[in-house]
């Protein structure tokens, strides 16, 4: 099979370094030069946008995961059957899915008629990242995911918890997105306001995947366009 990887951390990201180690087969990278976080399905239309191919023959693109989406997909890998992006530094569950530059490169990719699966490492901010976990934790779920049929019109959001160093490898759970909102509070200055949500403590739809995640499982979701 043949791999378009990106993401929306940037392409020197350690969570795209844990995705190449899980990948096994012939794949691309094409991921936005610089960080792109949060930037939901912006693309760049009104502009040109400049695409480095450096020597290791992955490709830095200027511009946001869509656009590394549409080009990996029109340009440089027209053949390839999926389209993986990740491993996002940060959770990306329930309503996350529409803020999401991780997530929007694989409903780009859905809209261009290509599986695609989104991944996202819900992290605690005390403790430290384990990506060599991540990683594998990625391959046990890809070899699950390509024993399915592929996508039509509909991609995977997959989100890995954050658990201890020596707890068991967690569970693959297939579930609804949570529809709950995201926490919604400002520490409001003079005439400026700084986001003072707190992450983990959103309302969770029982059994969806806001909740499965943070009681340390996989979450695994099917999400149409």
């Amino acid at each position: 099979m043949k791999f378009i990887l990106t993401n929306d951390d940037g392409i020197d990201a350690p969570g795209l370094v844990a995705l190449r180690e899980a990948v096994q087969g012939d794949m691309l990278v094409v991921a936005p030069k610089d960080q792109r976080s949060e930037c939901s399905h912006q693309t760049t239309t009104r502009e040109a946008f400049h695409v480095e191919q450096r020597e290791n023959g992955e490709y830095a693109v200027d511009g946001t995961p869509v656009d590394c989406t549409r080009v990996a997909l029109t340009h440089l890998a027209e053949d390839a059957d999926l389209v993986l992006s990740g491993i996002n530094a940060g959770g990306n569950l329930g309503a996350d899915v529409y803020i999401s530059g991780t997530v929007a490169a694989v409903r780009e990719a859905a809209f261009l008629g290509k599986t695609g699966v989104a991944f996202s490492q819900f992290f605690k901010a005390a403790e430290p990242m384990d990506w060599e976990r991540t990683a594998r934790w990625t391959a046990q779920v890809l070899e699950v995911l390509l024993e399915r049929a592929h996508l039509k019109r509909a991609f995977y959001n997959v989100n890995f918890p954050h658990i201890e160093a020596n707890a068991p490898d967690p569970e693959i759970v297939f579930c609804d997105v949570c529809t709950e909102p995201l926490p919604v509070a400002y520490e409001v200055e003079n005439d400026h306001f700084r986001y003072k949500g707190y992450y983990a403590g959103r309302e969770r739809t029982p059994g969806r995947d806001v909740e499965q995640c943070m009681l340390g499982n996989i979450s695994v979701s099917v999400i149409g366009i």
